[in-house]
């Protein structure tokens, strides 16, 4: 098969970026490797999706019917329950799939979005002592049995970690008539919205402890009680500060990781805080072509802010096949300053630089006010002030070709406002 875009993923990233790529004059192919359309979206059967897109507040299912209908009006491609195997690049990709229906097939495209999401730490990343029973298991993975399989996993139940899904789970098991002890979170700040932890901690009485973490599994063949402990500044356990709970689930919501693993044999160049691949404001990677959009570029606070990113990648993607954005480039990086964790873009294509973009940041620590500067050839170009910023919420920057002075590096930085 020939085509000009392939888009592997056909979860909110991926639906948003082939219908935007859509157009008369190029072959567009999806690639999902479950049965249907959605990702993650199909399990999300909670309200707070598309207050941004479509002004109204919709379920994950709702949400993702959305961009499914539009996308069958067009003629776009579809290969569902089809896993890609590999990738290669000489002047094409060479994409290398594999399904039950359709044996083995190469693909040739032009382009590729990837769009495929990202995965959920293990208690094999965490290094947890104790024992090792059944009862412990990421909190997305709960969230599928739950509400696609309709099997409730425990009765008494603690949460480490509190990402979004893990405190959504902790609403979402009260619901079903589990008893829901805490949620311990290692820094001294939570990873969640706010308005998460508002509606889904608070308004049930549910206990967050920050600073704690788990220090202790017991439980022969189940799980039958944990023991969480403070920590110090260094995230040792403090001595002293134990805590037992008697339960028989613990949930994990300890972060995502961004599923780039497809690429390897690429040499993409990858961002040692993201996981994930580094891109200019094209959103395309080094390798030519080659586009990340969604959670496989980083982890988004809201499904909107996806698919707005990736309805860019989209658009981003359909001008390099009709010829934009090729050729040689004048990529500088963007340095991180005093309180910055992380840009998207992480690099300004400086021969590329005709349009508007935005920059995308996460902090590393929390502040009532503060003031952004984004700083070039030793002058402040852009600036803006904030209120409540948190590691947990992106911020955004609006740049414009007329803010720059030069073709020199920027950096961006925060300083708080007493």
């Amino acid at each position: 098969m020939k085509i000009d875009i392939a888009v592997i993923g056909g979860g909110a990233a991926g639906l948003a970026a082939a219908i935007q790529a859509s157009d008369s004059n190029l072959d567009i192919l999806v690639i999902e490797r479950e049965k249907e359309l959605g990702g993650i979206l199909n399990q999300c059967i909670h309200t707070g999706f598309g207050l941004e897109v479509f002004s109204e507040e919709l379920t994950g299912p709702e949400y993702a019917s959305r961009f499914i209908d539009n996308l069958e009006s067009r003629n776009i491609k579809l290969l569902l329950h089809t896993t890609v195997i590999d990738i290669s690049k000489e002047d094409d990709f060479l994409i290398s799939v594999s399904s039950l229906e359709d044996g083995f097939q190469y693909i040739y495209a032009k382009a590729v979005i990837l769009s495929s999401g990202c995965y959920e730490r293990t208690r094999g990343a965490l290094m947890i002592p104790g024992e090792r029973p059944k009862g412990i298991m990421p909190a997305g993975s709960a969230q599928r049995y739950l509400n696609i399989d309709g099997f409730l996993v425990g009765k008494d139940v603690f949460i480490l970690g509190s990402g979004d899904i893990g405190l959504i789970m902790a609403r979402r098991m009260t619901l079903e008539g589990a008893k829901v002890h805490g949620v311990a979170e290692i820094m001294p700040y939570s990873n969640g919205l706010n308005r998460n932890i508002a509606q889904c901690l608070e308004d049930f009485d549910i206990p967050l402890y920050l600073s704690h973490t788990v220090t202790d599994i017991k439980g022969k063949d189940n799980l039958e009680e944990i023991t969480i402990s403070e920590v110090d500044k260094d995230f040792k356990p403090i001595q002293g500060t134990e805590k037992v709970f008697k339960v028989d689930t613990l949930l994990l919501s300890v972060g995502l990781i961004p599923d780039i693993t497809l690429f390897e044999s690429l040499s993409i160049e990858t961002s040692k805080v993201t996981k994930s691949a580094i891109v200019n404001q094209h959103y395309q990677t080094n390798i030519e072509g080659l586009f990340v959009c969604g959670n496989a570029l980083h982890v988004h606070d809201l499904v909107d802010w996806v698919t707005k990113e990736s309805e860019l990648v989209g658009d981003k993607a359909k001008s390099y096949c009709l010829g934009k954005y090729q050729g040689i480039k004048n990529e500088k990086s963007i340095v991180l300053g005093n309180h910055i964790r992380y840009t998207v873009p992480h690099k300004i294509d400086f021969n590329q630089l005709s349009e508007p973009f935005e920059i995308s940041f996460r902090t590393s620590r929390k502040m009532e006010k503060g003031i952004f500067r984004i700083i070039q050839d030793g002058n402040v170009i852009k600036s803006k002030k904030a209120k409540y910023i948190a590691p947990a919420e992106m911020e955004k920057i609006l740049m414009t070709p007329t803010d720059f002075i030069s073709s020199s590096e920027i950096s961006i930085e925060l300083e708080e406002i007493l």
